[in-house]
């Protein structure tokens, strides 16, 4: 294809490519507050189902076994629309994607205000999830547009600190707020919230123009969808991406249970009141914040990825099963095991490192979207598996039996970190430099 013949396929099917560039720039920091934003706002609706789901189960008539599935239902279907928000913003950028993601989150907070049913609940989930599901990537992928292709992992490191940190002060203010507003008042509020963002984004959020010194694809791009799961085919056939999918889904999908649903629950068995379990729980998103962007800092210094993520999903799996099985939890060390839960789970930040540099650059969208997509499945798993063995009103002993899944899966991510071939950490970070700014890159790009 000539070059005027490209650019007119470029500005054709990449319209939403503005003449905006200005890399780190006041632009680039605007737009990426904006998309971080987004992600704190989804996290609080997410992370806040921990503490509203009990009034829903009673306003909504529902079992505990519904309460977990709807949970679940968020989870599955993230993950699956996951597996294309990544190919999709390499593709189409963040405008339009961003705003309209924006507005079906948006659109499930008011139809989860208004849940009466299981249906509903359901359905409100679903719509969550779409949205939501290029929450996290779409921070990633502004980080890596916008700035300089050294700082995707740190931005994208900064992403979760922010979106933890946002939940750990989200879920008190949550429960405190109930005192004042009933839920469905507060998940209104969220959605009015919503409504502003969209505006927002619609007016500030744009895609950095192409770089005239960056070489553009020759090859005419036709069939998009087809094209993703060529790319999605690819990432799967490499053994590190799915090695690293495994650690970081059985890390995060433990996070998730015990950060979306059994963290309260099981500290109210073991004789907390809702107020205490609540800050335990946000302690444990805390301890993410914390985690998360130290685990690269770690593994830098070790010149090493699976030694980190061995050791710390191998204490996530410590302080779990101490939190479930631990006959009379004093709240010192309550406080002590929730906060590790969460620190070690930045472990699971490694997993995208290891996947990006393990891809080239136009497969890094691809790759960072299956690690994501993974870790959702998973979280869905050890919030549903669990809901389906606990009788009407558990005690203690009924968690426990049913709960032993949780450090077992993150066991089986530390045998995935053992399983992972050993490279200079040196080399492979200069290799994801060079191809991340490499054309089709996605989130590293």
């Amino acid at each position: 294809m000539s070059s005027s013949g490209h650019a007119a396929y470029y500005h054709g099917s990449h319209r939403w490519f503005e003449g905006h560039r200005t890399i780190g720039g006041p632009e680039a920091w605007l737009i990426w507050v904006l998309a971080t934003i987004f992600v704190v706002w989804l996290f609080a609706i997410q992370t806040g189902y921990a503490v509203v789901s009990p009034d829903i189960q009673k306003t909504a008539n529902l079992t505990i076994a519904q309460v977990g599935l709807a949970a679940s239902t968020y989870t599955w279907v993230f993950a699956v629309v996951q597996f294309f928000s990544g190919a999709l913003l390499d593709r189409f950028g963040t405008r339009p994607l961003m705003a309209i993601a924006v507005a079906l989150v948006t659109i499930g907070a008011f139809l989860y205000a208004g849940t009466t049913n299981f249906a509903t609940l359901v359905l409100a989930q679903a719509v969550l999830a779409i949205g939501s599901s290029f929450g996290f990537v779409g921070a990633g992928y502004v980080g890596g547009k916008w700035f300089d292709a050294a700082r995707y992992g740190l931005m994208f490191g900064l992403v979760q600190t922010v979106a933890s940190l946002g939940s750990a002060i989200g879920q008190p203010l949550i429960q405190a707020s109930l005192s004042a507003l009933t839920w469905q008042q507060l998940l209104v509020a969220f959605g009015c919230f919503g409504v502003l963002l969209v505006v927002l984004f619609i007016a500030f959020v744009r895609n950095p123009a192409p770089d005239p010194a960056v070489p553009v694809p020759t090859e005419r791009r036709d069939n998009v969808f087809g094209e993703i799961f060529r790319d999605l085919g690819h990432s799967f056939a490499n053994y590190r991406v799915v090695l690293s999918s495994i650690l970081a889904g059985a890390s995060f999908g433990a996070m998730l249970a015990v950060g979306t649903l059994w963290g309260p629950r099981i500290m109210e068995a073991h004789g907390a009141d809702a107020n205490f379990a609540t800050v335990l729980t946000a302690l444990a998103w805390l301890g993410l914040a914390v985690g998360a962007p130290l685990v690269n800092v770690v593994s830098d210094r070790w010149h090493s990825r699976k030694w980190p993520a061995f050791y710390a999903l191998l204490l996530q799996a410590a302080a779990i099963a101490l939190v479930i099985y631990l006959p009379n939890v004093a709240n010192g060390a309550a406080l002590a095991f929730m906060f590790a839960i969460g620190f070690f789970a930045g472990g699971h930040m490694l997993g995208f490192t290891v996947a990006g540099e393990a891809v080239e650059g136009a497969l890094i969208g691809s790759a960072s979207a299956i690690v994501n997509g993974v870790c959702f499945i998973i979280g869905g798993l050890l919030t549903s598996i669990p809901s389906a063995f606990l009788p009407e009103s558990p005690t203690i002993a009924d968690f426990q039996a049913a709960l032993w899944l949780l450090p077992v899966v993150v066991v089986i991510g530390c045998v995935a970190a053992l399983l992972l071939p050993e490279r200079s950490v040196a080399k492979r970070s200069a290799q994801t430099t060079t191809v991340a700014a490499a054309p089709g890159s996605a989130d590293g790009a």
